[in-house]
């Protein structure tokens, strides 16, 4: 069964996404599946300074993709979801290319989410493996005017 509470498509998932971080690290939706949401991210421009890719740039990748999967579980008219916490475990180093993230829903609430969001590298082997706990919160009123 799937979690997802609306039908939108992965362009519109990357139209939203103009002006952000995901943006300027190369992040891309690929493809909403059933029960998961996938995106990839270029390595070229988010390494650090040994070469790899940074740290920090998986975990983006992975906390962007959960909380757009959780945003996709909530009723977005009197809901939001805010990143709680993170963690991620690091597994294999990438030098070049591109990742993907593929975000599953461990628990769904009506307050809280968690998200198991799994990154692999162009060959399709593990290089990070994080855990998204989203809290669901009353969603604010847009102010007219207001940059999205």
């Amino acid at each position: 069964m799937s979690p997802w509470r609306s039908v939108v498509t992965v362009e519109e998932l990357n139209a939203l996404s103009a002006g952000t971080l995901g943006e300027r690290l190369g992040m891309r939706f690929t493809e909403i599946g059933v029960d998961y949401l996938r995106g990839t991210m270029i390595v070229d421009g988010n390494l650090q300074p040994f070469g790899l890719l940074h740290g920090g740039a998986s975990v983006a990748l992975a906390e962007t993709l959960g909380s757009m999967a959780g945003w996709l579980c909530v009723d977005r008219e009197r809901y939001a979801c805010v990143g709680q916490e993170i963690n991620a475990n690091h597994l294999r180093p990438v030098r070049v290319g591109a990742v993907t993230g593929t975000a599953r829903p461990v628990y769904l609430g009506g307050r809280s989410q968690v998200w198991s969001i799994e990154i692999v590298d162009d060959r399709s082997r593990l290089t990070c493996v994080s855990r998204l706990t989203l809290a669901v919160v009353p969603a604010s009123p847009r102010k007219s005017g207001a940059a999205h």
